[in-house]
């Protein structure tokens, strides 16, 4: 297995803007994600200007700008106005808010009006049912399942996204994107069960020329570290 031999589409998850213009120039690179928690973490402080910075650099692949209140009429206001940025832009609205109020209505009525978006926070097959429904007459539209958050519940997530992306075959404007990777295995997973995307920072990105190698190989590179390291060290017995 190598990069070429990955059929998933790859989006980057980040806020650096150095970075992000960086992976657009990759071919293999098929759309952006962020978050504010990313964003917060970049020191992003002017949300605008920074959607304003990069959408001048990613013009046509897919790129994901999340909501942040937790009204619900607010949210609606905040989508309409992202949406507005440009025709590669997904709205992300979170599944629901944090008085666990369902979004759902609100999806319906963006996905009517002809927002692309991206529903955040997923976590159940359930919540993909709920929201692929109320975004079933709407323009092409993407539901995140954060495979890595389900994992670290201890629950194995690749039985849920197997039966949502068996539901959603009838359901062609929407893709399911595989969030919140913790290792190169979870793309090769999400690519052997037909996820259509996989959402990747770039610290993860940087290990994909791991994919594939030989791990007789790898053994002895980490023989070779612990040595190296060890000389630098000075260490004596």
């Amino acid at each position: 297995m190598n990069l070429s031999g990955l059929k998933i589409k790859i989006f980057a998850d980040g806020a650096d803007i150095a970075g992000m213009k960086e992976m657009n120039a990759k071919s293999w690179i098929k759309g952006f994600t962020t978050n504010p928690t990313l964003m917060r973490k970049a020191g992003v402080s002017d949300y605008e200007a920074f959607a304003g910075e990069i959408l001048k650099e990613i013009k046509e692949k897919p790129i994901s700008f999340e909501v942040f209140s937790d009204d619900i009429q607010e949210m609606e206001r905040q989508a309409l106005k992202i949406s507005s940025w440009g025709k590669n832009v997904n709205v992300k609205i979170p599944v629901t808010n944090t008085k666990r109020q369902s979004t759902k209505a609100l999806i319906e009525k963006l996905a009517k009006g002809g927002v692309s978006l991206n529903i955040t926070a997923v976590m159940t097959l359930e919540q993909v049912k709920e929201v692929a429904v109320a975004m079933k007459n709407g323009p092409r539209s993407i539901i995140s399942v954060f495979a890595g958050r389900i994992a670290d519940s201890g629950v194995d997530p690749v039985p849920i996204i197997t039966a949502a992306l068996k539901f959603l075959k009838d359901f062609p404007n929407v893709e399911l994107l595989w969030a919140s990777p913790r290792e190169v295995l979870n793309i090769v997973q999400a690519d052997s069960i037909s996820c259509h995307i996989i959402t990747v920072t770039n610290d993860l990105l940087k290990k994909l020329d791991l994919l594939g190698k030989s791990l007789a190989e790898f053994s002895l590179d980490t023989v070779k570290m612990f040595y190296d390291d060890a000389q630098k060290a000075g260490y004596k017995l």
